[in-house]
């Protein structure tokens, strides 16, 4: 009798141990449902992160310090980039390569309008419509905002703003 009670309580034992592996598993399958679901979105809401921060950064940019014409702090011109100062600053842009935390940074004149794309260099300039202030070459979605390009010009042996329309655009990367 001692030896038929002993095994009934080893199937007990076993029955249990079964049990609470069976309900352990469950719980890790049902913790790894919950977290792939949960991470499926965090994509999406990195993007959507990386393009508020883009919007935001288009907005304010045009009134920066590296930006700005000279009077845009005394609120006489509000969304005007200095043409001149975004050429010299294109000439060494390895420090602000990561300032901004954007992937492409560029200025498009559409006013008054020219015949294809002409990638501004020094030695083209005012004669183009395009400055590419930071291209990291990742594939990524444009934000923009219209400003005021303005540059020095002289006239009549005096200096005067000459002022054009164009597009700021701040591309971020779109996380794959």
């Amino acid at each position: 009798m001692q030896i038929m009670v002993n095994k009934k309580s080893q199937t007990k034992i076993q029955q249990t141990a079964v049990m609470l592996i069976a309900v352990t598993l469950f719980f890790v399958l049902v913790g790894l449902f919950v977290l792939s679901f949960r991470l499926s979105g965090l994509k999406n809401e990195a993007t959507t992160l990386q393009e508020q921060n883009a919007i935001l950064l288009v907005t304010k940019l045009s009134n920066s310090p590296e930006f700005s014409c000279g009077e845009s702090f005394s609120g006489k011109k509000i969304n005007c980039v200095d043409a001149d100062k975004i050429m010299m600053l294109r000439e060494d842009i390895t420090k602000y390569n990561n300032f901004w935390g954007v992937a492409d940074i560029k200025i498009r004149k559409i006013y008054p309008t020219t015949d294809g794309d002409v990638e501004c260099t020094l030695s083209n300039y005012p004669q183009c419509n395009v400055i590419n202030l930071i291209q990291k070459g990742v594939v990524g979605t444009y934000e923009s905002s219209f400003v005021t390009l303005c540059r020095k010009e002289i006239k009549d042996n005096s200096f005067y703003d000459k002022c054009e329309l164009a597009r700021l655009m701040v591309s971020y990367k779109t996380v794959q």
